[in-house]
């Protein structure tokens, strides 16, 4: 992590040099490029940059207690512990910039939560997820658009691809991808028998237009007749787009807008989303000896979650966190499984990257 951090702070350096460039200057895009990732990286690198002088404060200090001048020493031995206290806080606080690592500080990203086994029941529990998520992010003042929807006759979605937006948006989400598994006996059971269904939240970053080069030559684009539950029309003009990768074969489609430009955007959004995605998952493939965790492997056919509501009970099973309180989480109140997602993630980076000296 220290190498990581160093690398960002000389890059930053490096930039705030380039934004004195007269070279740079006269050159709009590149000024545009440069003060782009200038901004990016500014509030991780001032953090180290500070976290190195204390740091250093602290090695002086330690040196005047050691010293033979009596009142310095008494001085030095009165502030270590208040420079002690604030570099702990300021490497903590790198710790939470750093989980999720390179994407860690992104402010925007993609979900997409998907009706798995169980039918229409799984459909009425994605749905529930997507409540869930949006409540959420309401309380955070976060952006909430829905960038596609595939509803059902009894108003469960198949599938429900969302744009979210703000602080902290990406690395509080980040751990939500995965399996979610329900346990609650459905409103068409007439026996009262508990059933189980599944769905599926991918959470993807966004990343900037410069980092995906996508050019309308690498996708085919097709336009046809957005539709409702039951195949009815929702509009009678073409303006659902499906947009087909040829070098990945990912295929994103939107539909919610009546206009087929807005639905283009939207599908471009999710279909760069995906593709950085997959080479993020790439390029940690071949870093084979890269640190995993159980929270952070990614793997997005893991089960990483019970929502049991006969017992009003949440279990993430990568942490062993059980809370008695579903319907309060349902309800949008998820601090309580990001904290104590965010807490393990944090004393996994302790653990791997020891001491702070």
């Amino acid at each position: 992590m220290r190498d990581v951090l160093e690398q960002k702070l000389q890059r930053f350096e490096e930039l705030e040099k380039l934004l004195v460039d007269p070279d740079v200057l006269v050159n709009s895009a590149r000024l545009t490029a440069v003060a782009r990732e200038h901004g990016s990286l500014a509030r991780l690198a001032t953090k180290y940059r500070r976290f190195k002088q204390l740091n250093a404060q602290i090695k002086e200090t330690r040196e005047l207690i050691e010293g033979h001048d009596a009142e310095m020493r008494e001085l030095a031995e009165g502030e270590l512990p208040e420079l002690k206290e604030r570099r702990e806080e300021l490497w903590n606080e790198l710790l939470d910039m750093t989980i999720g690592g390179e994407d860690a500080n992104r402010t925007s990203c993609v979900m997409e939560i998907r009706a798995g086994t169980g039918g229409e029941e799984a459909a009425l529990f994605a749905r529930d997820l997507y409540e869930m998520y949006k409540h959420y992010a309401e309380a955070q003042r976060w952006k909430v658009e829905i960038l596609d929807l595939n509803p059902t006759e009894l108003g469960g979605f198949k599938e429900i691809t969302l744009g979210l937006e703000g602080e902290g948006v990406y690395r509080q989400l980040q751990f939500e991808s995965g399996g979610h598994r329900v346990q609650r006996v459905p409103e068409t059971e007439a026996k009262g028998r508990i059933h189980t269904s599944a769905a599926t939240v991918a959470v993807m970053a966004e990343p900037e237009d410069v980092e995906i080069d996508l050019k309308p030559d690498d996708y085919r684009k097709d336009i046809f007749h957005a539709s409702g539950p039951g195949g009815q029309h929702v509009n009678k003009t073409a303006s659902a787009i499906r947009l087909t990768h040829f070098e990945t074969g990912i295929v994103v489609q939107c539909q919610d807008e009546k206009s087929q430009h807005k639905n283009l955007a939207k599908a471009l959004r999710v279909l760069k989303s995906r593709l950085y995605d997959r080479r993020q998952e790439e390029e940690h493939a071949k870093r084979s000896q890269e640190r995993k965790t159980k929270i952070g492997s990614g793997d997005r056919s893991q089960r990483i979650r019970t929502y049991n509501f006969p017992e009003n009970r949440l279990t993430d099973h990568r942490i062993g966190l059980t809370l008695y309180k579903l319907d309060s989480i349902l309800a949008g109140n998820l601090e309580p499984v990001i904290e104590g997602l965010l807490e393990y993630e944090r004393q996994e980076l302790r653990d791997a990257f020891g001491k702070i000296e």
